[in-house]
């Protein structure tokens, strides 16, 4: 945004000069790198018509590491609807404005859950932001960030925060000759929600763990007792050593997209489509990358039309559940489609689009394939 200015102050810096006057070209300082911050974002309370409404429980978006340079987002306010299950519903922003590292927070509250009961509508719910330096940040947001690292490694600030006094990193440092893992079949799941348990232990001079506790977590109870009898079966090299952590987390169970209605029923009366468009490119069907994480599944009904060389425009997002980034998504994936060209075209084609994610067994939902830095 400077680089316009700068070459006109240039030019007419030029044009002053003498002929073979020396000319020392301006610099441009950058700004001081600041230290890295946790960025959270905290729900206010909900209202439907006016009334307070209580969560159980109003799910928190992931934290997000962000440069002390970068300005505190603003707000952001969803409205939405409730239906009788107590399950978020047609959840849309207020304003169409981008706010930077916002990406989770409508999925987040898809995987909130409410009281069930009568429906409800009008409902609002505001998030607001806090950017803490990684030396104050709590200690359960630091690990939860380090589980699911959304925004790029945490720093060695963040890692020495979790790690406290202790002798388990000191060099060198004890390496596993055996790891025992839950059976991930036998934890229950969270519904859009990772879950996740840190254990502390000690080891005696035969890399045996002993003294062992649930340092952090997410209160996911069957898991921190897997988590207890996995690190006590595990064994490390010789040494003595205080305050080793080791983490384990259960991958969100799958939330299961709202009903569907019948995608026919959205078609125009006057409209001048086959009842199934022949691609020949296939739109690329792209999962929302925050819905994804937590495995939530949506559906998008979408209107087009078709030039007779095929090509897709006029897109609109007639319906989508539970949010609005379903639709935006499915609007980008119709768009990526081709269909065969014919000779007038069609006006008014309507196609669902639906995001369903595979069915978890529980076999995969460790997802360490790695040895985490604690």
């Amino acid at each position: 945004m400077t680089s316009w200015p700068v070459a006109v102050g240039l030019s007419a810096a030029l044009v002053a000069m003498p002929a073979g006057a020396a000319f020392a070209a301006p610099t441009i300082a950058s700004p001081p790198s600041s230290p890295p911050m946790l960025l959270s974002w905290t729900p206010t309370e909900v209202r439907c018509d006016g009334v307070v409404i209580a969560g159980t429980p109003i799910r928190r978006p992931w934290n997000q590491l962000v440069s002390g340079n970068v300005r505190t987002p603003m707000p952001v306010t969803l409205d939405f609807a409730i239906d009788a299950t107590g399950r978020p519903l047609s959840i849309v922003r207020q304003s169409a404005e981008f706010v930077s590292f916002q990406q989770d927070i409508s999925a987040a509250l898809a995987a909130s859950r409410f009281m069930a009961g009568a429906p409800r509508m009008k409902c609002s719910v505001a998030y607001v932001p806090h950017a803490e330096p990684l030396d104050s940040a709590p200690i359960d947001d630091l690990v939860s960030y380090s589980i699911t690292p959304i925004s790029g490694r945490l720093p060695k600030q963040g890692w020495d925060r979790i790690r406290t006094n202790g002798t388990c990193g000191d060099d060198p440092r004890p390496r596993p000759l055996v790891r025992a893992f839950p059976d991930y079949r036998e934890v229950p799941a969270t519904p859009g929600v990772r879950d996740w348990s840190l254990i502390s232990y000690d080891m005696n001079g035969e890399g045996r763990p002993f003294n062992l506790r649930v340092a952090h977590g997410t209160g996911n109870r069957a898991l921190d007792g897997a988590a207890l009898k996995a690190v006590r079966g595990s064994r490390f090299t010789q040494g003595t050593r205080t305050h080793c952590l080791y983490p384990y987390w259960r991958a969100p169970a799958r939330l299961e997209a709202p009903e569907k209605p019948e995608t026919e029923s959205f078609r125009a009366a006057d409209a001048a489509c086959a009842a199934k468009t022949e691609w020949t490119t296939r739109p690329k069907l792209v999962f929302p990358q925050p819905y994804r994480r937590r495995a939530i599944e949506g559906w998008a009904i979408v209107r087009y039309d078709l030039a007779p060389w095929g090509e897709v425009g006029n897109v609109k997002i007639l319906a989508s559940e539970p949010t609005e980034d379903f639709g935006a998504q499915a609007m980008q994936i119709i768009r990526s489609g081709r269909a065969a060209p014919s000779p007038q075209g069609a006006t008014g084609c309507v196609d669902a689009v639906r995001f369903s994610m595979p069915s978890d067994d529980g076999a995969s939902a460790n997802e360490q394939a790695a040895e985490p830095e604690y």
